[in-house]
């Protein structure tokens, strides 16, 4: 999926000027940042355990003899 970033956040912008005043608008870029932070640092949580089983694999195939190549 192609993501057309610029005509998202001109229509963002564009939506935005028309339906809130300064301060309401300051209020939700805050808020989403506040929110995208959080999500984000929870999808860092979920590949970081993603990564401990994956490794927990890998070290268990290795006691069993299997040998891996990184690509």
């Amino acid at each position: 999926m192609v993501v057309d970033k610029e005509n998202i956040e001109n229509k963002l912008k564009e939506n935005l000027e028309n339906q809130m005043s300064k301060e309401e608008e300051i209020g939700f870029h805050k808020g989403t940042l506040n929110t995208l932070v959080n999500e984000r640092n929870e999808f860092v949580k979920m590949i970081q355990i993603i990564e401990s089983i994956m490794q927990a694999h890998v070290k268990r195939l290795e006691e069993l003899g299997v040998r891996l190549t990184k690509k």
